[in-house]
């Protein structure tokens, strides 16, 4: 049959239908393209050769050239294992093996030159290599090893079926002798040449074959640059499309809503980063295309301000405006807000949740319809077919990561001509990957906290220190203030085991504040909305001292009096999340404390999450850290809403420089020919439209 990338993966020679099925399941390996693409994840040097009388413990993986002295079988069953003394002349080594005994007893033979290659261990004071790789030892097969060898991902099931490391590699050089002369390059000639990349063939063979360190080097830039670009070039496309479109409201005017709000209600000066903000707002508001605007600012940085200032701009020109949050208590939160920042101006809000009353609402689609309503505040209700607007002309989502794509398309589709749109979020986002998840959209930055917040101190504690933690907590609510104390809720499944973990804190809580002294209220997830509202109402209003809850709160709660957020087990949270919950205090003049308490023993990683927490308040700082230590997937926000591309080589935290140079190079290609008409980049439209067919574009907003 004709060999080409597509050819299902059960005909190469060596896997067959049952070991085909595997790679499926274990791997998502179906044709040949996929096992081409699918990359080392380290590389072993196999030239140095080891004498045994040089093994230390602690040596990476080493390799031994010898003969077997004998084998010894010993234990039955399960537990048999054979055991071969292996000698080079300078001392001896164990070889063992719990699997495949048969098979290594009848093709290896004493008295015969090995290869043997693994790590060596030390086991009651002796050296032993567990499952080697073991090979007839030749001058050509010194030859073949003295050099980088891949090693690759596998699994248990796939090690059961004898697919191990070394048989991945093995099927890769069956697949590089058939399919070499047959992988077309993805570049256009003129992309190669102009930035001195090596050819695509010769990238996939230098990837698994590395002839040398630096051609190893040159073939992984190619591969990662060729990943980025097609990123890049997709999203700048779609922007380009969007912003050729003259399809947008235009708002000519910043009128009398806007001038006496920002003249007699402003609550505090704008800071230079809101006011360079609105700036840009305004300027895609008025140039006639649909604004398409993500907003990133920390918690506190005065998001909600700007949007309120947007909104009024579109008030000023006769639409409507509207705000989607993600929770009832968020909505609620941005209500009160919006509504106390106006006071009297003559501007209607109104609020529209799940639990909005029947008789409330009729009344709200009427004056929705009729126009009488200028900016309407909501959580997913927003979206009921029910819900029309006269002319909604702006559009805020807030933490935009937890609505999907679809739902955001909703709000849009209520009218003819899109509205603008301000996609809001407190979760720091880094550069690298704002670049890609939100690569076509402009991106807006409030860097800066409002005049009078002072930054919140953070102090890692362990379980040994909790008397002095519980001291410190007296204090401040002697002074007047209140306490956070937040227990974690990792997954769905563990619901009621950290119930349990929030009740018994809640039970020492109230050991050490006694009542009538101390008031403690608890929130969690799993209590009635009118329990939660009594108790957080009862915490904001003042008159209660301690709240224990769990992240429920992390999102949507502002009570400016309370000064400690108390995280226990902060080694469970990641750092977006830890992030998040420091930004529930900090919100008036006062000092505030972050307390991250853990267990002694801690991850390396865990140690790491939490000396960055201690040592600063930058949340763009903290998200590169997370984006360093989690990678992109697993992001706050990405995980839910899906990353629009598969990097299967390059690394938004460990490749940024090289993302900005691709990028560069998308924009250039882009400028000369914005709908890549030109023949020499046909190739590139060809790319993309094959990579369209197999991804969804989930950044994209409108």
């Amino acid at each position: 049959m004709a060999v080409n990338l597509l050819t299902d993966i059960m005909y190469l020679s060596g896997v067959g239908p049952k070991r085909a099925e595997l790679l499926r399941k274990e791997l998502n390996i179906s044709i040949y393209r996929d096992l081409l693409y699918y990359y080392p994840y380290k590389y072993i040097d196999r030239s140095k050769i080891y004498k045994i009388s040089e093994i230390v413990d602690d040596l990476p993986y080493i390799q031994l050239v010898g003969k077997i002295v004998r084998f010894d079988e010993a234990g039955a069953g399960r537990k048999k294992r054979l055991t071969a003394i292996f000698s080079d002349g300078t001392g001896m080594i164990e070889l063992v093996w719990f699997k495949g005994i048969k098979w290594v007893a009848k093709s290896l033979k004493p008295n015969v030159s090995y290869i043997v290659f693994g790590k060596a261990t030390l086991f009651n004071g002796r050296f032993n290599i567990a499952h080697p790789e073991v090979e007839e030892y030749k001058p050509e097969t010194e030859k073949v090893n003295a050099s980088l060898q891949a090693a690759y991902n596998t699994t248990e099931k796939l090690k059961n079926s004898f697919l191990t490391s070394k048989a991945i590699y093995k099927l890769q050089q069956t697949l590089q002798q058939q399919v070499a002369k047959s992988i077309d390059d993805t570049l256009p000639p003129h992309l190669i040449d102009r930035y001195r990349l090596m050819t695509l063939p010769e990238a996939l063979k230098q990837i698994h074959f590395p002839e040398s360190a630096s051609l190893l080097q040159k073939a992984q830039n190619r591969l990662k640059f060729e990943e980025l670009f097609y990123v890049q070039l997709g999203l700048l496309k779609q922007r380009s499309l969007r912003m050729s479109k003259k399809n947008g409201h235009v708002f000519s005017v910043v009128g009398e809503m806007f001038n006496r709000f920002y003249s007699e209600k402003l609550p505090f000066e704008l800071t230079d980063a809101q006011k360079r903000v609105i700036r840009e707002i305004r300027k895609d508001m008025g140039s006639g295309k649909q604004m398409n605007r993500l907003l990133q600012g920390d918690v506190g940085s005065g998001k909600t301000l700007v949007s309120l200032m947007s909104m009024l701009i579109a008030v000023d020109n006769g639409y409507q405006a509207c705000i989607m949050a993600p929770t009832e208590i968020l909505a609620n939160q941005h209500y009160e807000t919006i509504t106390k920042l106006l006071g009297d101006l003559p501007v209607k809000v109104s609020l529209l949740t799940g639990s909005t009353k029947k008789s409330v609402r009729n009344g709200l689609h009427s004056d929705l319809i009729e126009g009488n309503t200028n900016i309407l505040i909501g959580t997913h209700a927003l979206l009921e077919d029910v819900v029309q607007f006269k002319n909604l002309g702006f559009v805020t989502i807030d933490e935009q990561q937890r609505f999907g794509v679809a739902q955001r398309a909703k709000l849009w589709e209520k009218n003819d001509n899109p509205p603008h749109v301000l996609v809001m979020t407190a979760t720091p986002i880094p550069r690298t990957l704002a670049m890609t998840v939100y690569g076509d959209l402009d991106v807006s930055v409030i860097d800066q906290l409002p005049p009078g917040r002072k930054p919140i101190k953070t102090i890692h504690y362990t379980d040994a220190k909790r008397n002095v933690l519980f001291g410190m907590m007296r204090e401040q609510i002697k002074a007047g203030r209140q306490v956070y104390v937040v227990y974690p809720l990792i997954k769905e499944s563990e619901k009621m085991e950290n119930l349990k973990d929030l009740q018994d804190g809640y039970e020492s809580i109230v050991r050490a504040f006694p009542p009538p002294e101390y008031v403690t209220v608890v929130v969690h997830g799993q209590m009635k909305a009118d329990q939660k509202d009594f108790s957080m109402n009862l915490f904001a209003s003042g008159k209660a001292h301690i709240m224990v809850a769990t992240t429920v709160i992390e999102v949507g709660v502002n009570v400016p009096n309370a000064t400690v957020m108390v995280i226990e087990s902060a080694e469970r949270f990641g750092l977006s999340q830890l992030h998040q919950l420091r930004g529930r205090v900090g919100r008036g003049a006062d000092e505030s404390y972050c307390i991250l308490m853990s267990s002694v023993k801690l991850s390396h990683e865990s140690r790491k999450r939490l000396s960055t927490m201690v040592a600063t308040n930058d949340g763009f700082e903290i998200a590169e850290v997370d984006l360093q230590l989690r990678g992109p997937g697993d992001m706050e926000g990405t995980q839910q809403s899906g990353i629009p591309f598969d990097l299967k080589i390059a690394s938004l935290s460990k490749d940024s420089q090289l993302l900005q140079y691709v990028r560069q190079a998308a924009m250039e290609i882009l400028d000369e020919d914005p709908s890549l008409s030109l023949p020499k980049n046909q190739k590139l439209t060809k790319q993309l439209e094959k990579s369209a067919k197999e991804k969804v574009a989930f950044s994209q907003i409108s």
